[in-house]
Order: structure tokens, then C-alpha cells, then sequence
């Protein structure tokens, strides 16, 4: 379990250091950070109204499941993975779940 909570502190960090710098944009469109600590989601989105067109972007998904950080969903040209590594999650507790079950294999990550 103590695990679990320090993958929970990481993700959080690491996910609001994306957004840190995005916010306050002239553009209008700011990011909200979803922070599920009980069911285990997390996600970066960015909203807003730019003239007429609202934006709603899922920038990032991930979860935490049997120990190990699963990423559902990456929206965007940034690779995340290396800060995860940094901040101290393993590659074989990182599932690279945007990829099929078949593939995992093949990547340096988690199958699952």
C-alpha cells in the first residue's frame, strides 16, 4: 500500500507540473487538473472559449491499478513517461495501456 500512495503523490506532481505552466494562457483555454484519489484516475484536460469555439481536450488519463501506473491516454506531443522515471516510477510499474495488450510486450514497459 505504501507503494500505491507514493505512485498517488507522483502522478499528482508530476501531472501538475505539466499543467503549471500552461495555465493563465491568452488564449483563454486553461488546464483542470482530475484528481480521483479513491477510485484511482487521474487526468489533465484543458477548457475554455476561444472567440466563439469552446475547447474540451483530454490531455492526459492515467490510472493506478495493482500497483502499477497505467496510461490510458496521452493527447499530446509531450512524452511523460521520462518524468515518471525521474520522480521515481520503475518502467516494469508503467503500463502503457494506449498501446494493445498484444504490443506491450514489445515495449521497454509493463504488459500489465
Amino acid at each position: 500500500m505504501e507503494k500505491v500512495a507514493r505512485y498517488r503523490q507522483i502522478v499528482q506532481e508530476v501531472l501538475t507540473a505539466y499543467a503549471q505552466p500552461r495555465a493563465n494562457q491568452p488564449n483563454g483555454i486553461q488546464p483542470q487538473l482530475l484528481f480521483d484519489t479513491h477510485n484511482d484516475h487521474y487526468q489533465v484536460l484543458f477548457y475554455g472559449w476561444s472567440g466563439n469555439k469552446q475547447t474540451f481536450f483530454v490531455a492526459f488519463h492515467l490510472d493506478i491499478q495493482e500497483g502499477k501506473v497505467w496510461l490510458q491516454q496521452n493527447n499530446t506531443d509531450y512524452n511523460i513517461l521520462p518524468d515518471f522515471e525521474a520522480a521515481g516510477i520503475p518502467k516494469q510499474d508503467i503500463v502503457l495501456a494506449i498501446y494493445s495488450p498484444q504490443m506491450r510486450q514489445f515495449t521497454d514497459y509493463a504488459a500489465a
